[in-house]
């Protein structure tokens, strides 16, 4: 039985799997009475599962300039600016890991200052497919423009500038 806290008063008792099922079905319920103390000011990493590491580091170094680094080990991640993705490999993800750990199951959107023509042109040199682009989007701060590929994994990747 999953009691109510001081914390969250609005969970009532009730089964775990009653909980979790309200939880899937009405989102933004939990602890909704009570204000977050947390501001989330950034991000710091993202972890990709992906089948080949060897395959994403080549094609995340090669294609999008990002600095391959080993950490923890023999652990592999890519790192561009103040921010980095982990790479786990398919079936022998990292504890604790995401509920359903799947390669080609990200969208992602990065920032550059490249202009985006070049992006393109680099791009096709390196034999990527622009699957569309450029095109006007919103990002978290504002209009940009952006153009879309996959990586090996199948995950789209978005590629912007902010529009100035």
């Amino acid at each position: 039985q999953i009691r109510p806290s001081r914390l969250c008063p609005d969970v009532r008792s009730t089964s775990l799997s009653q909980f979790l099922a309200s939880r899937v079905t009405t989102p933004a319920r939990f602890c909704s009475s009570i204000p977050s103390p947390i501001q989330i000011h950034g991000l710091d990493h993202l972890v990709l599962t992906v089948r080949s590491v060897p395959d994403s580091l080549a094609f995340y170094s090669r294609v999008l300039g990002m600095e391959v680094v080993t950490f923890q080990g023999n652990r592999k991640a890519l790192r561009f600016g103040s921010h980095k993705l982990n790479l786990h490999q398919a079936g022998q993800e990292v504890e604790p890991k995401a509920l359903r750990p799947t390669p080609g199951s990200v969208d992602l959107c990065l920032v550059t200052h490249t202009p985006l023509p070049a992006v393109t042109r680099h791009l096709q040199g390196c034999g990527v497919t622009v699957e569309q682009g450029p095109v006007m989007r919103t990002g978290a701060v504002g209009p940009i423009t952006s153009v879309y590929f996959r990586d090996p994994d199948g995950n789209l990747i978005e590629v912007s500038n902010y529009d100035r």
